[in-house]
């Protein structure tokens, strides 16, 4: 990209304005991730004879289909524009919703819900270029934090937003996106920056197919694994599947002039390790987030709304956190204070282990180990990915930003079926305590390795991610 031009850009776009515009995009399309979640047993209600299985895939499609189509959405933004981009993905996403809000069936359900999880995987990376783009180097860490910060509000705080709209009717789960796009929509057509796209030929249309086959396989594998049976024809199929679209993409990025992911990527200072902080510490956040609800709904018997209002303690001071971390960062470095987010989840995660009791109690029990993970995720997050995207060329900061996103939802997609296995079916209360206490140690495992690969990261300057 030419530096004059993205001179020129930052001159007339206040990149505060860039980051309001984007940030209500990918809080909404990170709130889709969990929103959902609360209104399905209503939508059973409505879709008469609908069971909870076959409605699992009104989740199931959206994760899959956006882990998959992340990177490829990333180097298409590159290439094209990420404004293009970024307004085409929102766009989608805005229609989906509204089909979502007018489903007569399951089946119409989630194939709407496709449609929004592939607007929100091609708005998603898009939304960092061009905010990065925008930013002057010396203060995309504290930009960068912030765009982290809404994405992980909107995935904590919705099963609080959730269990209100459901209150009015499940179809304000899908339909609330619909203005807030549309506004969105019309600012950024307005206002965002056009940094040019890199341009050139189409990248490797094969292996961008082979990639999304893997990633969608593995993520089928995983979620699917508990309810198919992990030995079961189509979860072994579904890995296998993995195995041989990855070996695909591995020889077709080899071969290809233009590949979907240039191995040049992995040498930029800190991108493989915060590719590996941030898989396992989503390992350790979805495991988290999903022990909260079944702890609060299934022992404490809390509705909806009350486990969402529970939850979200933690989330509203992670915004804090990720602001204040830059002046820590850059008294002590990235990594001492990735390697103290782990902690501190972890810290958090064992107060539940030691405090919960099955009586409710959540002065005592959940609420502080909330804060605490709060202060993690603050610290952990938005610095991992600051770190990571700190020495990528402007031309491959979608692509970059795709493939952190990319870890981000595997680690979480295997977080989830982690607890789940861990947790089994125990049979009576006592049992069942044990048996989350023996997933909380093991969320607060991850955590603790997460931190630990974060202590070896090294940025050549500290400012450059202190922002």
């Amino acid at each position: 990209m030419n530096t004059v031009v993205m001179q020129e850009e930052r001159r007339a776009v206040d990149p505060r304005v860039v980051l309001g515009i984007v940030a209500v995009a990918v809080l909404l399309s990170s709130l889709d991730l969990f929103i959902v979640n609360v209104a399905l047993p209503r939508i059973a209600q409505d879709f008469s004879g609908a069971r909870i299985a076959g409605l699992s895939w009104v989740l199931n499609a959206y994760s899959i289909v956006f882990a998959a189509l992340l990177v490829p959405a990333g180097r298409l933004g590159d290439r094209n524009g990420n404004k293009t981009a970024f307004l085409t993905g929102l766009s989608v996403f805005v229609l989906g919703s509204a089909l979502c809000a007018v489903a007569w069936n399951t089946g119409a359900l989630v194939a709407f819900r496709v449609l929004q999880a592939a607007g929100a995987a091609l708005l998603t990376p898009s939304s960092l270029g061009l905010l990065l783009a925008a930013t002057p180097a010396e203060r995309r860490a504290t930009a960068v934090r912030l765009w982290v910060a809404f994405g992980g509000l909107g995935a904590a705080l919705g099963p609080v937003i959730g269990g209100l709209l459901v209150e009015l009717h499940w179809r304000w789960v899908f339909l609330v996106n619909v203005p807030l796009g549309i506004i969105a929509l019309a600012l950024g057509a307005r206002l965002l920056p056009r940094p040019n796209g890199t341009g050139g030929s189409m990248p490797d249309g094969v292996g961008a197919l082979m990639l999304i086959g893997s990633v969608a396989s593995l993520i089928l594998a995983v979620v699917k694994g508990e309810d198919w049976g992990w030995g079961s024809p189509g979860v072994v199929g579904a890995f296998a599947a993995t195995v041989v679209f990855a070996a695909m993409f591995v020889v077709s990025s080899r071969r290809h002039h233009s590949p979907v992911i240039d191995q040049g990527l992995l040498r930029v200072p800190n991108f493989a390790l915060m590719l590996g902080n941030s898989l396992l510490f989503n390992i350790a956040f979805a495991g988290m987030l999903l022990s909260a609800v079944l702890w609060m709904q299934n022992v404490w018997g809390w509705s909806a709304l009350q486990t969402g209002l529970g939850i979200a303690p933690g989330p509203l001071i992670v915004p804090l956190v990720a602001v204040s971390a830059g002046r820590l960062i850059a008294r002590i470095g990235v990594g001492p204070v990735l390697a103290l987010g782990g902690v501190a989840f972890a810290a958090g995660i064992v107060w539940w282990a030691q405090a919960i009791t099955l009586q409710p109690d959540y002065p005592a029990g959940l609420l502080g180990g909330m804060l605490v993970t709060g202060l993690g995720v603050g610290l952990t997050m938005p610095t991992s990915v600051a770190a990571g995207t700190a020495g990528l060329p402007p031309q491959q900061f979608a692509t970059g930003s795709a493939v952190l996103s990319m870890a981000r939802q595997l680690g979480m997609a295997v977080g989830v079926a982690v607890l789940v296995a861990v947790l089994g079916t125990p049979a009576g209360a006592q049992a069942t305590l044990d048996a989350f206490q023996h997933g909380w140690y093991v969320i607060a495992g991850a955590s603790v390795a997460a931190g630990v690969l974060g202590l070896a990261a090294r940025l050549p300057k500290a400012a450059s991610v202190s922002g």
